[in-house]
């Protein structure tokens, strides 16, 4: 899939080029598939959009607006829209150390 990042939509034939989507802040536009005005990509294949790819370490989420945020996941089939926004975190999150490394700090009883 060829891919066009940052590409802004001002005087460009947006039939010719297909969706735009962001993923961390990074624009994105899609190309049509054939005839087909219509995209739906996997999220496996969201991951691969931009260079490099998403790793595998990173949960990949579609913001809802006025919701909660949805995780996709890699085999799930996502019809692509114009404007639509993901964003990726840590998988797992290691609680334990305070700022810069410190150990939480214990509260002593009252």
């Amino acid at each position: 899939m060829t891919v066009a990042k940052d590409r802004k939509k001002d005087g460009q034939d947006q039939k010719a080029e297909g969706p735009t989507i962001k993923i961390d802040r990074d624009e994105y536009v899609l190309p049509w598939k054939g005839n087909d005005k219509m995209v739906f990509l996997t999220g496996r294949e969201i991951r691969m959009v931009p260079d490099p790819p998403i790793d595998e370490q990173r949960d990949l989420f579609e913001v809802v607006p006025g919701g909660s945020d949805r995780k996709i996941e890699d085999d799930e089939k996502v019809e692509i829209r114009d404007g639509m926004r993901f964003f990726t975190a840590p998988r797992q999150i290691n609680p334990g150390r305070g700022r810069y490394g410190e150990a939480p700090r214990r509260r002593s009883p009252a």
